[in-house]
Protein backbone atom coordinates (compact mmCIF):
# COMPACT_ATOMS: atom_id res chain seq x y z
CA UNK A 1 0.00 0.00 0.00
CA UNK A 2 2.87 2.38 0.74
CA UNK A 3 4.21 1.90 -2.80
CA UNK A 4 0.78 2.58 -4.33
CA UNK A 5 0.40 5.71 -2.22
CA UNK A 6 3.81 6.99 -3.31
CA UNK A 7 3.09 6.49 -7.02
CA UNK A 8 -0.35 8.06 -6.67
CA UNK A 9 1.18 11.05 -4.89
CA UNK A 10 3.75 11.40 -7.67
CA UNK A 11 0.99 11.43 -10.28
CA UNK A 12 -1.08 14.01 -8.40
CA UNK A 13 1.97 16.23 -7.93
CA UNK A 14 2.67 16.13 -11.68
CA UNK A 15 -0.96 16.94 -12.47
CA UNK A 16 -0.85 19.90 -10.08
CA UNK A 17 2.40 21.16 -11.57
CA UNK A 18 1.32 21.12 -15.19
CA UNK A 19 -2.27 22.18 -14.63
CA UNK A 20 -2.63 24.24 -11.45
CA UNK A 21 -5.67 26.43 -10.75
CA UNK A 22 -5.84 29.14 -13.38
CA UNK A 23 -3.89 27.15 -15.98
CA UNK A 24 -4.97 27.55 -19.62
CA UNK A 25 -7.82 25.15 -20.51
CA UNK A 26 -5.51 23.35 -22.97
CA UNK A 27 -3.80 21.62 -20.02
CA UNK A 28 -6.92 19.69 -19.01
CA UNK A 29 -5.90 16.47 -20.77
CA UNK A 30 -2.51 16.39 -19.04
CA UNK A 31 -4.13 16.85 -15.64
CA UNK A 32 -6.79 14.22 -16.35
CA UNK A 33 -4.18 11.69 -17.45
CA UNK A 34 -2.14 11.93 -14.25
CA UNK A 35 -5.17 12.21 -12.02
CA UNK A 36 -6.46 9.04 -13.66
CA UNK A 37 -3.16 7.27 -12.96
CA UNK A 38 -3.48 8.30 -9.31
CA UNK A 39 -7.12 7.29 -8.88
CA UNK A 40 -7.90 4.42 -11.25
CA UNK A 41 -6.85 0.95 -10.09
CA UNK A 42 -6.19 -0.33 -13.62
CA UNK A 43 -3.82 2.53 -14.37
CA UNK A 44 -2.26 2.57 -10.92
CA UNK A 45 -1.54 -1.17 -11.11
CA UNK A 46 0.39 -0.59 -14.33
CA UNK A 47 2.32 2.29 -12.78
CA UNK A 48 3.18 0.44 -9.56
CA UNK A 49 4.75 -2.36 -11.62
CA UNK A 50 7.38 0.11 -12.90
CA UNK A 51 10.61 0.48 -10.92
CA UNK A 52 10.61 3.68 -8.81
CA UNK A 53 13.74 5.08 -10.45
CA UNK A 54 12.00 4.99 -13.84
CA UNK A 55 9.42 7.66 -12.87
CA UNK A 56 6.35 5.40 -12.97
CA UNK A 57 3.62 8.00 -13.49
CA UNK A 58 5.51 9.79 -16.26
CA UNK A 59 6.65 6.62 -18.00
CA UNK A 60 3.15 5.17 -17.97
CA UNK A 61 1.69 8.38 -19.40
CA UNK A 62 4.12 8.16 -22.32
CA UNK A 63 3.41 4.46 -22.93
CA UNK A 64 -0.33 5.14 -22.94
CA UNK A 65 0.12 7.96 -25.42
CA UNK A 66 2.34 5.88 -27.68
CA UNK A 67 -0.12 2.97 -27.77
CA UNK A 68 -3.02 5.33 -28.49
CA UNK A 69 -1.05 6.76 -31.41
CA UNK A 70 -0.33 3.27 -32.71
CA UNK A 71 -3.77 1.71 -32.20
CA UNK A 72 -5.95 4.79 -32.77
CA UNK A 73 -8.82 3.52 -30.56
CA UNK A 74 -12.11 5.32 -30.91
CA UNK A 75 -13.06 7.58 -29.16
CA UNK A 76 -9.85 7.83 -27.09
CA UNK A 77 -7.55 8.90 -29.93
CA UNK A 78 -9.74 11.92 -30.63
CA UNK A 79 -8.87 13.51 -27.31
CA UNK A 80 -5.18 13.97 -28.21
CA UNK A 81 -4.02 17.09 -30.11
CA UNK A 82 -1.97 16.93 -33.30
CA UNK A 83 0.93 19.32 -34.09
CA UNK A 84 -0.47 22.59 -35.35
CA UNK A 85 -4.01 21.65 -34.36
CA UNK A 86 -6.36 22.73 -31.57
CA UNK A 87 -6.80 21.18 -28.17
CA UNK A 88 -9.80 18.81 -28.37
CA UNK A 89 -12.51 19.86 -25.92
CA UNK A 90 -13.00 18.36 -22.51
CA UNK A 91 -15.92 16.10 -21.70
CA UNK A 92 -16.66 13.26 -19.34
CA UNK A 93 -15.65 10.51 -21.74
CA UNK A 94 -11.85 10.64 -21.56
CA UNK A 95 -11.19 8.88 -18.24
CA UNK A 96 -13.57 5.94 -18.92
CA UNK A 97 -12.11 5.54 -22.42
CA UNK A 98 -8.56 5.61 -21.08
CA UNK A 99 -9.35 3.02 -18.42
CA UNK A 100 -11.04 0.70 -20.92
CA UNK A 101 -8.12 0.95 -23.34
CA UNK A 102 -5.52 0.39 -20.61
CA UNK A 103 -7.32 -2.71 -19.35
CA UNK A 104 -7.56 -4.20 -22.86
CA UNK A 105 -4.03 -3.23 -23.88
CA UNK A 106 -2.23 -3.77 -20.57
CA UNK A 107 0.30 -6.27 -21.92
CA UNK A 108 1.48 -4.01 -24.75
CA UNK A 109 1.57 -0.98 -22.47
CA UNK A 110 3.67 -2.85 -19.89
CA UNK A 111 6.05 -3.99 -22.65
CA UNK A 112 6.59 -0.38 -23.73
CA UNK A 113 7.30 0.62 -20.15
CA UNK A 114 9.83 -2.20 -19.82
CA UNK A 115 11.63 -1.20 -23.03
CA UNK A 116 11.83 2.56 -22.55
CA UNK A 117 12.63 5.34 -20.14
CA UNK A 118 10.73 8.57 -19.86
CA UNK A 119 12.60 11.17 -21.93
CA UNK A 120 11.11 14.62 -21.72
CA UNK A 121 12.42 17.00 -24.38
CA UNK A 122 10.48 20.19 -23.62
CA UNK A 123 11.97 22.82 -25.92
CA UNK A 124 9.86 25.45 -24.15
CA UNK A 125 12.34 25.38 -21.27
CA UNK A 126 14.66 27.46 -23.46
CA UNK A 127 12.38 30.32 -22.35
CA UNK A 128 13.71 29.77 -18.82
CA UNK A 129 17.35 29.40 -19.86
CA UNK A 130 17.49 32.49 -22.11
CA UNK A 131 17.11 35.11 -19.31
CA UNK A 132 19.81 33.32 -17.32
CA UNK A 133 22.12 33.53 -20.33
CA UNK A 134 21.20 37.21 -20.63
CA UNK A 135 22.44 37.75 -17.08
CA UNK A 136 25.65 35.89 -17.96
CA UNK A 137 26.21 37.91 -21.14
CA UNK A 138 25.57 41.20 -19.33
CA UNK A 139 28.47 40.46 -16.99
CA UNK A 140 30.85 38.68 -19.39
CA UNK A 141 31.29 39.57 -23.08
CA UNK A 142 32.83 36.26 -24.12
CA UNK A 143 30.89 34.08 -26.60
CA UNK A 144 29.41 30.93 -25.14
CA UNK A 145 30.49 27.33 -25.40
CA UNK A 146 27.20 25.56 -24.70
CA UNK A 147 27.27 22.08 -23.16
CA UNK A 148 23.81 20.59 -22.73
CA UNK A 149 23.80 17.98 -19.97
CA UNK A 150 21.31 15.15 -20.46
CA UNK A 151 20.73 16.53 -23.92
CA UNK A 152 18.35 13.81 -25.17
CA UNK A 153 17.30 14.94 -28.64
CA UNK A 154 19.55 18.02 -28.40
CA UNK A 155 16.72 20.55 -28.72
CA UNK A 156 18.24 22.87 -26.10
CA UNK A 157 21.44 23.22 -28.11
CA UNK A 158 19.58 25.20 -30.76
CA UNK A 159 18.20 27.91 -28.48
CA UNK A 160 19.66 30.65 -30.71
CA UNK A 161 17.58 29.30 -33.61
CA UNK A 162 14.19 29.87 -31.94
CA UNK A 163 11.78 32.80 -31.64
CA UNK A 164 10.78 33.92 -28.14
CA UNK A 165 7.86 35.93 -26.78
CA UNK A 166 7.58 36.97 -23.13
CA UNK A 167 4.11 38.31 -22.32
CA UNK A 168 4.05 40.77 -19.41
CA UNK A 169 1.21 41.24 -16.91
CA UNK A 170 0.07 44.41 -18.71
CA UNK A 171 -0.34 42.49 -21.98
CA UNK A 172 2.75 43.89 -23.68
CA UNK A 173 5.39 41.49 -24.95
CA UNK A 174 9.14 41.32 -25.41
CA UNK A 175 10.38 39.43 -28.45
CA UNK A 176 13.82 37.85 -28.80
CA UNK A 177 15.70 35.38 -30.94
CA UNK A 178 15.14 34.59 -34.60
CA UNK A 179 11.79 36.07 -35.71
CA UNK A 180 11.76 33.82 -38.79
CA UNK A 181 12.14 30.59 -36.81
CA UNK A 182 9.47 27.90 -37.17
CA UNK A 183 9.91 27.22 -33.44
CA UNK A 184 7.87 29.88 -31.66
CA UNK A 185 8.10 29.83 -27.87
CA UNK A 186 5.91 31.94 -25.62
CA UNK A 187 5.26 32.26 -21.91
CA UNK A 188 3.46 34.53 -19.48
CA UNK A 189 5.79 36.49 -17.19
CA UNK A 190 4.11 36.88 -13.81
CA UNK A 191 6.67 39.31 -12.35
CA UNK A 192 8.84 42.20 -13.58
CA UNK A 193 10.61 41.36 -16.81
CA UNK A 194 13.78 39.27 -16.47
CA UNK A 195 16.95 40.28 -18.25
CA UNK A 196 16.40 39.14 -21.83
CA UNK A 197 18.52 40.32 -24.72
CA UNK A 198 16.74 40.66 -28.05
CA UNK A 199 19.80 39.09 -29.66
CA UNK A 200 20.59 35.68 -28.17
CA UNK A 201 24.17 35.57 -26.83
CA UNK A 202 26.61 34.27 -29.43
CA UNK A 203 27.20 30.50 -29.30
CA UNK A 204 30.53 29.47 -30.85
CA UNK A 205 30.70 25.88 -29.64
CA UNK A 206 27.92 23.44 -28.77
CA UNK A 207 27.83 19.81 -27.72
CA UNK A 208 25.43 17.53 -25.88
CA UNK A 209 26.18 14.89 -23.24
CA UNK A 210 23.81 12.02 -22.57
CA UNK A 211 23.91 8.41 -21.46
CA UNK A 212 21.83 7.62 -24.55
CA UNK A 213 21.96 10.41 -27.16
CA UNK A 214 18.91 10.23 -29.39
CA UNK A 215 18.84 10.10 -33.17
CA UNK A 216 16.01 12.46 -34.05
CA UNK A 217 15.96 11.21 -37.64
CA UNK A 218 14.94 7.72 -36.50
CA UNK A 219 11.12 7.44 -36.77
CA UNK A 220 10.72 5.14 -33.76
CA UNK A 221 12.84 7.40 -31.58
CA UNK A 222 10.95 10.49 -32.70
CA UNK A 223 7.62 8.76 -32.03
CA UNK A 224 8.63 7.81 -28.48
CA UNK A 225 9.87 11.33 -27.74
CA UNK A 226 6.58 12.73 -29.02
CA UNK A 227 4.73 10.39 -26.64
CA UNK A 228 6.68 11.85 -23.71
CA UNK A 229 5.47 15.38 -24.48
CA UNK A 230 2.42 16.53 -22.47
CA UNK A 231 -0.73 16.16 -24.59
CA UNK A 232 -1.21 19.93 -24.85
CA UNK A 233 -1.61 21.59 -28.25
CA UNK A 234 1.17 24.14 -27.83
CA UNK A 235 3.63 21.60 -26.43
CA UNK A 236 3.15 19.08 -29.24
CA UNK A 237 3.36 21.82 -31.91
CA UNK A 238 6.62 23.35 -30.68
CA UNK A 239 8.17 19.92 -30.16
CA UNK A 240 7.47 18.88 -33.76
CA UNK A 241 8.95 22.13 -35.09
CA UNK A 242 12.04 21.85 -32.87
CA UNK A 243 12.61 18.27 -33.97
CA UNK A 244 12.80 19.49 -37.58
CA UNK A 245 15.34 22.16 -36.61
CA UNK A 246 17.50 19.61 -34.78
CA UNK A 247 17.41 17.26 -37.76
CA UNK A 248 18.45 20.09 -40.09
CA UNK A 249 21.38 21.20 -37.87
CA UNK A 250 23.17 18.12 -36.51
CA UNK A 251 25.17 18.81 -33.35
CA UNK A 252 27.68 16.40 -31.80
CA UNK A 253 26.58 14.48 -28.73
CA UNK A 254 28.93 12.56 -26.46
CA UNK A 255 27.62 9.25 -25.17
CA UNK A 256 28.41 8.38 -21.58
CA UNK A 257 27.86 9.11 -17.92
CA UNK A 258 28.29 12.87 -17.53
CA UNK A 259 30.46 12.36 -14.44
CA UNK A 260 32.86 10.29 -16.53
CA UNK A 261 32.91 12.19 -19.81
CA UNK A 262 32.40 15.84 -18.89
CA UNK A 263 36.10 16.47 -18.26
CA UNK A 264 36.99 15.34 -21.77
CA UNK A 265 34.15 17.37 -23.30
CA UNK A 266 35.36 20.50 -21.50
CA UNK A 267 38.91 19.93 -22.72
CA UNK A 268 37.71 20.46 -26.30
CA UNK A 269 36.06 23.83 -25.58
CA UNK A 270 37.87 26.78 -27.22
CA UNK A 271 39.91 28.74 -24.69
CA UNK A 272 38.39 32.06 -25.79
CA UNK A 273 34.83 30.91 -25.11
CA UNK A 274 33.01 31.06 -21.78
CA UNK A 275 32.08 27.52 -20.73
CA UNK A 276 28.35 27.30 -20.03
CA UNK A 277 26.82 24.09 -18.70
CA UNK A 278 23.05 23.87 -18.99
CA UNK A 279 20.74 21.26 -17.51
CA UNK A 280 16.95 21.26 -17.52
CA UNK A 281 15.23 18.64 -15.38
CA UNK A 282 18.34 16.45 -15.27
CA UNK A 283 20.08 16.89 -11.94
CA UNK A 284 16.82 16.50 -10.02
CA UNK A 285 17.02 12.81 -10.90
CA UNK A 286 20.59 12.28 -9.64
CA UNK A 287 20.89 10.40 -6.34
CA UNK A 288 22.50 12.50 -3.58
CA UNK A 289 25.91 10.84 -3.90
CA UNK A 290 26.07 11.46 -7.66
CA UNK A 291 24.89 15.05 -7.25
CA UNK A 292 27.67 15.58 -4.71
CA UNK A 293 30.17 14.15 -7.21
CA UNK A 294 28.91 16.57 -9.84
CA UNK A 295 29.44 19.50 -7.49
CA UNK A 296 32.99 18.30 -6.87
CA UNK A 297 33.51 18.08 -10.64
CA UNK A 298 32.30 21.68 -11.05
CA UNK A 299 34.89 22.79 -8.50
CA UNK A 300 37.60 20.78 -10.24
CA UNK A 301 36.83 22.25 -13.66
CA UNK A 302 36.49 25.71 -12.13
CA UNK A 303 40.06 25.61 -10.90
CA UNK A 304 41.20 25.37 -14.52
CA UNK A 305 38.79 27.75 -16.29
CA UNK A 306 35.84 30.07 -15.77
CA UNK A 307 32.41 28.52 -16.12
CA UNK A 308 28.69 29.01 -15.72
CA UNK A 309 26.14 26.39 -14.70
CA UNK A 310 22.53 27.22 -15.51
CA UNK A 311 20.01 24.83 -14.00
CA UNK A 312 16.24 24.57 -14.44
CA UNK A 313 15.35 21.78 -12.04
CA UNK A 314 12.62 21.05 -9.50
CA UNK A 315 13.53 21.17 -5.86
CA UNK A 316 14.90 17.96 -4.39
CA UNK A 317 13.92 15.37 -3.41
CA UNK A 318 11.35 15.42 -6.20
CA UNK A 319 7.85 15.86 -4.83
CA UNK A 320 6.13 17.61 -1.92
CA UNK A 321 8.91 16.79 0.57
CA UNK A 322 11.51 18.85 -1.35
CA UNK A 323 13.59 21.24 0.73
CA UNK A 324 16.59 22.38 -1.39
CA UNK A 325 17.86 23.19 -4.86
CA UNK A 326 20.16 20.92 -6.87
CA UNK A 327 22.71 23.74 -6.96
CA UNK A 328 22.74 24.15 -3.19
CA UNK A 329 21.28 27.67 -3.41
CA UNK A 330 19.01 29.41 -0.92
CA UNK A 331 15.35 29.07 -1.91
CA UNK A 332 12.64 31.58 -0.91
CA UNK A 333 10.71 29.95 1.97
CA UNK A 334 7.37 30.70 0.32
CA UNK A 335 8.46 28.64 -2.69
CA UNK A 336 9.14 25.63 -0.48
CA UNK A 337 5.57 25.91 0.75
CA UNK A 338 4.25 26.29 -2.79
CA UNK A 339 6.09 23.12 -3.80
CA UNK A 340 4.38 21.20 -1.00
CA UNK A 341 0.91 22.53 -1.69
CA UNK A 342 0.80 23.40 -5.38
CA UNK A 343 3.01 20.89 -7.19
CA UNK A 344 6.54 20.97 -8.54
CA UNK A 345 8.04 23.77 -10.63
CA UNK A 346 11.41 24.40 -12.21
CA UNK A 347 13.82 26.49 -10.14
CA UNK A 348 16.03 28.64 -12.38
CA UNK A 349 19.48 28.97 -10.86
CA UNK A 350 22.90 30.21 -11.88
CA UNK A 351 26.25 29.13 -10.49
CA UNK A 352 29.29 31.09 -11.62
CA UNK A 353 32.95 30.15 -11.12
CA UNK A 354 35.62 32.78 -11.67
CA UNK A 355 39.22 32.20 -10.68
CA UNK A 356 38.21 29.06 -8.82
CA UNK A 357 35.68 30.92 -6.64
CA UNK A 358 32.07 29.74 -6.83
CA UNK A 359 29.10 32.05 -6.40
CA UNK A 360 25.47 31.48 -7.19
CA UNK A 361 21.91 32.67 -6.96
CA UNK A 362 18.34 31.62 -7.61
CA UNK A 363 17.01 33.71 -10.49
CA UNK A 364 13.39 32.58 -10.78
CA UNK A 365 11.02 29.68 -11.21
CA UNK A 366 8.94 28.32 -14.07
CA UNK A 367 6.08 26.04 -15.06
CA UNK A 368 7.36 22.56 -16.04
CA UNK A 369 6.48 23.23 -19.69
CA UNK A 370 7.19 26.96 -19.47
CA UNK A 371 3.62 28.23 -19.63
CA UNK A 372 4.66 30.85 -17.06
CA UNK A 373 7.84 32.34 -15.65
CA UNK A 374 8.48 34.23 -12.40
CA UNK A 375 11.67 36.20 -11.89
CA UNK A 376 13.01 37.49 -8.62
CA UNK A 377 12.53 41.24 -8.24
CA UNK A 378 16.20 42.20 -8.50
CA UNK A 379 17.92 40.01 -11.11
CA UNK A 380 20.86 42.44 -11.22
CA UNK A 381 21.90 41.92 -7.62
CA UNK A 382 25.34 40.53 -6.83
CA UNK A 383 25.64 36.78 -6.72
CA UNK A 384 25.85 35.37 -3.21
CA UNK A 385 28.40 32.79 -2.16
CA UNK A 386 26.95 29.27 -2.25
Amino acid sequence: MERRAAVAAQARSIAAAWSPPGAPPSWWLTAETFTGIAEDDVLLDLAVAIAPDRLPALLLSAALRRRVTQARPDPLAGYYPAPGGPQPPRDGGFRPALREFAAADAEAIAALCAAHRYQMNEVGRCLDVLPALGAVAAADPRPLALIDLGTGAGLGLHLDRYAYRYVLPDGSALHAGDPASPVRLSCAVRTPMPQVQVQVPAVVHRVGVDAEPLDVTDPDTAAWLAACIPPEAGAVTRFAAALDVAAAHPVPAVRGDLLDVLGGVVADVPAAALLCLVDTYVHVFLPPDRLARFHALIDEIGRERDLEWVSVDPLVPLGPAADRSVQGLDVPPAWLLDNREGGVFGLVGRVSVRGGRRTGTVLGRAHPSSAWLEWLSDPHRDLGIC
